[in-house]
């Protein structure tokens, strides 16, 4: 049996309107799996720092979520059902206040494998994940769309998203909602993209009873406007989560979850920002400090760094590099 976690305290909270910088839930995601195919756990290197040639194995990803789990800094851990399956019989989840997610469909806009041209076309809907195989070992997981402003394009999504809903309730599996930008330009015309998408996902939800309705949002962070207005539009019922993206720098990670929680989002899901780290625990500590003891990014960006030094871990980018700030729509709110 499932038994309620951290995660559900949490968000019984942030919907009470009781929230507090401790109850910022934070996921880790390693559904990777169903995106990159074999290189979901990054090129082999040698001594000398140099790609092989040669791909990581799964297990490398597998470790290193049984190790985020077990170091209990994150509330939910985000896999392929795959990934969830091997983890439960690892017993990893038993006494664990970390929850179990899954990811539920995985449309066509994140098939990024090597070669693949998927992503610079409409997303075609598609799921892999059976619910009943779901159930014996998460209640919970992830379903994606993205909104194209294209009528029968995003009514396609919105009807497989309509079945999902019935087929989840069916099953007893929760949801959260994942909402992409679409990852080549998307006209709205007399608006701006961030605008429209908001306005696409506040709609698609209005009809949803509180009985289907997803537990959270997972968005892309499209600057304080756009955040705050979501986060404001109904606090209750439309908790904001945001997701992190490519692998920047370590100020990028940590001024997105500072700025994203002050304009009102509750949840952050971050995959590679996390797993690329040179030190996945650490970050994730850094993470924490910015939202529940209100350290700047900065200042968190040099105690990583020192950290890392401690550790006798080379950074990735020499200090000054990675104090930058290089994202569009962080920049907007720095």
């Amino acid at each position: 049996m499932i038994t309620a976690k951290r995660m559900d305290a949490k968000l019984a909270r942030i919907r009470n309107g009781q929230y507090t910088p401790k109850d910022f839930i934070i996921a880790d995601a390693k559904d990777g799996d169903m995106a990159l195919g074999t290189g979901v756990s990054g090129p082999e290197l040698d001594e000398a720092g140099n790609p092989t040639g040669r791909m990581k194995p799964l297990k490398v990803y597998r470790d290193a979520m049984e190790e985020m789990i077990r170091s209990d800094l994150v509330d939910i851990m985000l896999t392929s059902l795959s990934s969830a399956e091997h983890l439960a019989r690892r017993g990893l989840y038993g006494e664990s206040e970390v929850t179990a997610a899954v990811r539920l469909n995985d449309g066509s806009d994140i098939w990024h494998w090597r070669g693949a041209n998927y992503k610079h076309l409409p997303t075609v809907p598609f799921r892999t994940a059976r619910l009943d195989r779901v159930k014996p070992v998460a209640d919970l997981g992830l379903y994606a769309l993205t909104f194209f402003n294209d009528l029968d394009q995003d009514r396609r999504s919105l009807d497989a998203y309509s079945q999902f809903r019935d087929e989840a309730s069916a099953a007893g599996v929760r949801h959260f909602l994942e909402v992409f930008n679409p990852q080549f330009d998307v006209a709205a015309p007399g608006s701006d993209f961030a605008t429209y998408n908001n306005d696409a996902i506040a709609r698609c939800l209005a009809g949803v009873s509180v009985h289907d309705r997803p537990q959270f949002l997972k968005v892309v962070y499209n600057g304080p406007r756009a955040t705050e207005e979501l986060a404001a539009f109904d606090p209750g019922n439309l908790i904001v989560g945001i997701l992190g993206g490519a692998s920047s720098t370590t100020r990028d990670t940590l001024e997105m979850v500072k700025q994203a929680e002050r304009y009102g989002a509750r949840v952050a899901l971050f995959g590679r920002k996390i797993f690329f780290a040179e030190d996945a625990k650490a970050i994730v500590r850094a993470m924490r400090s910015v939202i529940e003891d209100d350290v700047s990014s900065e200042e968190a960006t040099k105690a990583y760094h020192d950290g890392l030094a401690k550790s006798g871990l080379r950074p990735k980018k020499p200090l000054a590099e990675d104090l930058e700030i290089t994202d569009p729509s962080l920049k907007m709110g720095a």
